[in-house]
């Protein structure tokens, strides 16, 4: 398998000054396993996604916040007439996931539906366990307002885990140990330091030091944090990084390329 990061910034995209390391598009990474690619999320990141694919690629939604889906109104696929591209959301059917598709991607909010695209958009059920070409894609429900869900995907003998917007609980922490052990790479969201967590409580997020106790209890190779706060500049994440000190355990940045 090959992680691409295509965009790591949580909440909300920024473009300025400052932020050209880490970069500033919303959650999408591109993962890759021979001719098959499965994308998870599809924030503003997915604008910088390849177009063209062997196989149909396969978008996986974690939730429906809208950093997540930023990216679905500009994808190029989906403009290639003839074209196929899936799409996995965290609904109850995919019926259910068509309506919530379009009360946010249609008039007045947008142009046109995306399934009124040139492209064909395949919604598929979100049905767990799940294997999609090289893929064995597995799922549990996280801990975020509105509910999300975490993924954990294996190919040849590799596994990676994506654990954003999740908020650690005492009760549920033994269950994403279990679902997590032994993976190659965890990607865990780290958008507020020790101290900023104290006064967000509720709000879905966690910290580097709580991903990092995951990955020493789970036993996982390496630590990607990502879902960075949008109002960090690269000097500050770069600073947060260097107080981390554990082999093993980064900041995610835009174009970044892991290969398992």
């Amino acid at each position: 398998m090959k992680l691409t990061v295509l965009g790591a910034t949580g909440s909300m995209a920024v473009s300025r000054k400052g932020r050209e390391f880490y970069g500033g598009a919303t959650s999408c990474y591109m993962v890759q396993a021979g001719e098959d690619c499965v994308f998870l999320d599809a924030g503003s990141g997915l604008l910088a996604a390849p177009s063209e694919f062997p196989n149909p690629p396969l978008i996986l939604l974690s939730h429906l916040h809208l950093d997540h889906m930023l990216g679905l109104g500009m994808y190029r696929r989906l403009l290639m007439k003839g074209e196929k591209t899936r799409l996995c959301m965290p609904t109850p059917d995919v019926e259910s996931g068509r309506e919530m598709l379009d009360r946010l991607y249609s008039p007045p909010f947008w142009p046109l539906s995306l399934l009124d695209c040139a492209g064909e958009l395949e919604l598929v059920p979100p049905r767990f366990p799940m294997q999609y070409g090289a893929f064995h894609i597995e799922s549990m429900p996280g801990n975020h307002p509105g509910g999300c869900l975490v993924f954990k995907l294996s190919s040849g003998g590799k596994s990676m885990v994506y654990l954003t917007d999740y908020e650690y609980t005492p009760d549920g922490f033994s269950e994403i140990v279990d679902f997590a052990r032994g993976t190659d790479l965890l990607l865990c969201d780290g958008q507020y330091s020790e101290e900023e967590y104290e006064v967000r409580r509720g709000f879905g997020h966690s910290s580097p030091e709580k991903g990092i106790h995951l990955k020493e209890r789970c036993g996982a190779k390496r630590l990607l944090l990502i879902h960075h706060n949008p109002f960090y500049s690269d000097t500050e994440l770069h600073v947060r990084e260097a107080l981390i000190h554990k082999p093993g355990v980064h900041f995610a940045h835009e174009g970044e390329v892991i290969d398992l």
